[in-house]
């Protein structure tokens, strides 16, 4: 038990030094006006106050990427709380923070914008289009996810399978109408009561795992892989936990929060905390996924009757009762469809942002909404499971990309760009190593992608070095 509260008081500290350091580096300044002051349009510019953001910020990050995630990581052992919070403080916080606050230096804009500002046209366009193909997987994700769980609890007397179909229609009609509405009349009102949902809903079944007298990681703390399948910890657990580590999704997302940010230093608890708050709950889970069913095999079982989805059901109910476990069950309903209402919110900006056309009007908004929205009804035709691989690949690329963009700019503008390329470093090797090796990949040899990722990041780090000098100059 006292290895998961250090490895939590390690986050928290982090927030508050390696934070407190990366918004010095960035020179967070209140005298300059934010988009949400100078931009405001009341749709998707508007002031919101900081701690309501926060957690508004928290919810579009979740999903299912902090349970799920997490879950599936807990096979790997202990190596999985190591990269929560390493991976948390020195990657995914950066990563959120920057994606936020470039976003505020830049009126609000999109990531793909975000990205052609530091690193070129061609950049930009591909980065619209990995942003949208990200939004509309995480948007199905996050509709197949919680609708199959509602028809597991509801199923209005239907058979399951046309329950989960009844379900994803719910969720579909509430996406569209929370996408077209302006930000501050169901986002901005209600998710932060859910924000606190959520962490009243994690920390519940932590403290009954402890109320329960369960053994926390029962099989020891030693780093060794520990997964039944022998599946290999390098690339595949950092791929597997995104969201709690760093996941590129979250770039998509803080734009959102970056138009209604009302001042810089704000920036810090908004991004860099709602990340911290993301690794506490992966904590969690990972802590869950371990010591529920004490040995990996087991947990391992339980996947294998249901995916995580069973397995959140089952620890829910069994740590909580049939009350505890379903008011568990709606937090963790609620956590992904405020994330996909969300993603499909960003995916319609982005694409706004590409074609100049302004949000203000309903028609405007619609004319986008609307076959995006059949898009996506579309892929949920498509098996959860290659929904979630393809989700992962695009993920972990799209963060890389972010990284280096942040590296870009702050080479350019002569700050400390370590804090920043040598993350994306790190997961250039772990994207490339991964999209080398899997099936949906190139499906190399594992040897053979293990070395082509680490020689990629290695070039790709030797260029920047090379071009750092050359970008500061040219802003003097």
């Amino acid at each position: 038990m006292v290895y998961f509260f250090i490895a939590a008081a390690m986050l928290i500290i982090g927030y508050f030094t390696y934070g407190k350091l990366v918004e010095n580096i960035f020179g967070a300044d209140d005298s300059i006006p934010t988009p949400a002051v100078r931009l405001e349009d009341g749709v998707d510019f508007v002031r919101i106050k900081k701690w309501n953001i926060n957690l508004i910020q928290l919810l579009n990050i979740a999903g299912l990427g902090p349970i799920f995630g997490p879950i599936l990581g807990a096979l790997y052992g202990p190596v999985a709380l190591v990269w929560v919070v390493i991976g948390c403080i020195f990657a995914g916080a950066v990563h959120d923070y920057f994606s936020g606050m470039l976003s505020v230096r830049e009126d609000g804009k999109s990531v793909p914008e975000i990205v052609g500002a530091n690193l070129g046209l061609t950049a930009k366009q591909l980065m619209n289009i990995i942003s949208i193909v990200l939004l509309l997987l995480v948007g199905v994700v996050f509709v197949l996810g919680p609708a199959a769980l509602l028809a597991k609890k509801i199923s209005f007397g239907l058979d399951p399978a046309v329950a989960k179909y009844v379900w994803t229609g719910f969720i579909f009609v509430y996406y569209f109408i929370a996408t077209i509405l302006p930000v501050d009349k169901i986002i901005g009102r209600i998710y932060p009561l859910f924000g606190v949902a959520l962490l009243i809903m994690a920390f519940g079944l932590l403290t009954m795992l402890i109320v329960k007298g369960y053994d926390f990681y029962p099989n020891g703390l030693d780093l060794r892989n520990t997964h039944p399948n022998d599946l290999p910890m390098w690339p595949l657990i950092f791929i597997t936990i995104a969201c709690g580590a760093i996941s590129g999704f979250h770039a998509t997302q803080s734009p959102l929060m970056a138009r209604c940010l009302p001042k810089e230093s704000d920036g810090r608890p908004v991004f860099y905390g709602a990340m911290i708050g993301e690794g506490l709950i992966a904590l969690v889970w990972v802590t869950l996924g371990m010591s529920f069913y004490q040995t990996p095999e087991a947990l391992q079982a339980a996947l294998a009757n249901g995916g995580p989805a069973a397995v959140v059901d089952q620890i829910s109910t069994t740590l909580m009762g049939p009350v505890g476990g379903l008011l568990a069950i709606i937090g963790v309903i609620a956590l992904p469809i405020t994330s996909g209402d969300t993603a499909f919110r960003s995916a319609r900006l982005i694409i706004a942002d590409f074609f100049k056309f302004s949000q203000k009007e309903n028609s405007k908004r619609l004319m986008i909404a609307i076959p995006l929205f059949l898009v996506g009804f579309a892929i949920t035709k498509t098996e959860f499971a290659v929904i979630w691989r393809y989700f992962g690949l695009t993920n972990q690329s799209l963060a890389t990309i972010v990284l280096w963009t942040a590296g870009v700019y702050l080479a350019r503008h002569a700050k400390t760009h370590w804090i920043a390329t040598i993350p994306a470093t790190f997961m250039t090797a772990v994207s490339t190593t991964y999209l080398c090796n899997a099936k949906i990949g190139f499906n190399m040899p594992y040897e053979t992608s293990v070395i082509v990722g680490a020689a990629f990041a290695a070039l790709c780090f030797a260029w920047f070095m090379f071009k750092s000098g050359k970008l500061a100059a040219s802003t003097k």
